[in-house]
Parts: C-alpha cells; sequence; structure tokens
C-alpha cells in the first residue's frame, strides 16, 4: 500500500504543477499531494532501515536426520569453512537412502555446531529469529515491500549421539573407496563376526543389571551396541589409511 502511496503522491503532485491554473487550488492540492509523497517515503524508509511496523519472531523446527554416508554407519560429515570452525557446513540426510544429501546454510546470518547426546536417534534443531509485521495494518501498509519474514539470524544444532564419528567429507569419501576395496571387504568380514560378539555381550551385561528387561529394551540396548562397535571400527580403519 504504501509503495502504491509513493507512485501515486509523485504523479499526483506532477499533474497538479502542471496542469491546474488556478494558483490558489494548485497550491492546496500540491501541499497535500506532496505530504503524501514525503509521507509514504518516509514510512517506507523507516521500514527498510529501523523495520517500522515490525517484531522480531524466533522460532525453532525439530527434524529426524540420517547420516549423509546412506548407510548405517554412525556418521557425521560436514565440509570445514574457514579456520575457526564457526562456519563449518554439515551435510545430513532426511531419509535413510537419498540422492542428494542437505546440508546447512553457509551465509552471515547462520550458525551450525554439532551436539553430542546420549541420546541413539540424530536430529536437527533449527532455531530462526524473523522480522514480521506486528499486525495486520501494517501488514497490508507494506504490501509487496519484501521485508516481512526477513532472516535476523538462525541457528542449526545437529544433535548427534555420542558414539557418532565426526568426518570431514574427504575423510568420508576415503572411507567409502576403502570399504569399496579388498582390503575393505576383508575388514567388513572380521568386523561383523567380532560385532556380534560385542553386542552380544553388551546386551548379556545389561540382562545381568536388569534381568526383567524387555524386548524393546533389549533391542535398544542392541542398536546401541552396534553402533558403538561401527564407530570404533571406522576409527581403527582411517588410522590404517592415513
Amino acid at each position: 500500500m504504501v509503495i502504491i502511496l509513493t507512485f501515486l503522491g509523485v504523479l499526483a503532485f506532477f499533474a497538479c504543477m502542471m496542469f491546474i491554473r488556478q494558483k490558489s487550488l494548485r497550491i492546496i492540492l500540491a501541499t497535500l499531494t506532496g505530504i503524501i509523497f514525503v509521507g509514504s517515503t518516509l514510512l517506507m524508509t523507516l521500514n527498510y532501515s529501523h523495520h517500522f511496523g515490525m517484531q522480531k519472531v524466533t522460532t525453532t523446527t525439530t527434524k529426524r536426520i540420517y547420516s549423509a554416508s546412506n548407510s548405517s554407519m554412525p556418521l557425521a560429515i560436514y565440509q570445514p569453512v574457514g579456520k575457526s570452525g564457526r562456519d563449518d557446513v554439515y551435510i545430513y540426510n532426511t531419509k535413510v537412502k537419498q540422492k542428494t544429501p542437505y546440508h546447512t546454510q553457509a551465509n552471515e546470518y547462520t550458525t551450525s555446531r554439532i551436539k553430542w547426546t546420549n541420546g541413539s536417534t540424530p536430529q536437527l534443531v533449527t532455531t530462526e529469529t524473523r522480522w514480521q509485521y506486528r499486525n495486520n495494518f501494517y501488514k497490508v501498509l507494506y504490501a509487496w515491500s519484501g521485508m516481512n519474514n526477513a532472516l535476523v539470524k538462525r541457528t542449526n544444532v545437529l544433535e548427534y549421539p555420542r558414539m557418532y564419528v565426526k568426518l570431514t567429507t574427504s575423510q568420508a569419501d576415503k572411507l567409502a573407496r576403502v570399504a569399496k576395496s579388498a582390503t575393505g571387504a576383508k575388514l567388513q568380514a572380521q568386523a561383523e563376526e567380532q560385532g556380534r560378539a560385542f553386542v552380544t555381550s553388551k546386551v548379556q551385561a545389561a540382562m545381568a543389571k536388569n534381568p526383567n528387561m524387555t524386548a524393546k529394551q533389549i533391542q535398544e540396548v542392541s542398536a546401541q551396541a552396534e553402533q558403538e562397535f561401527q564407530a570404533q571400527s571406522i576409527q581403527q580403519i582411517l588410522k590404517q589409511v592415513k
């Protein structure tokens, strides 16, 4: 609306000055249209420079994520950017298998980091602060200005279980190449047998502490033990291929 008022104000002012011959009427109408033009321009300037008529609104969303490796390996993959680590880009999937992974945003408004948790499910918690109009009046007044929902800041927190292994994209590529090689096949065959023994020992230890464990609890312990063993195996492979 204010954009239309600015446009109409300048046209009306020009028309008054050019086509109204009666001096007194020309002065009155020119003054009114000039006030409309100056006032709407001032309102637009205040909106752009000081976010007049707007307020900051913060929202938080949480979604399940998966390793971008497209495998069951517990990997937290990222691309280093700069030296501080504040601008690193984290890569993840939103499905167990997908062709093109997603990544956190890399811009001046966004900060991304990893948080290690005691849970078993990785998730992405995104907190955004955006400018929004205070009410419908300002929303109509500043329609088409492009200022609504302008981003102020965004924080991405990727919550990964502690047994996940944090790798750069180059390390993840190296790990994938080793897994497909003859050496990798041999290591995987050895790991399968060792992994079964590792998981069995963890489940037995848990059942010794709590003989009344339910099937769901046993499954959870088994899944955590499997991820823990995979993490240890990944670390050993990376040491061998460095």
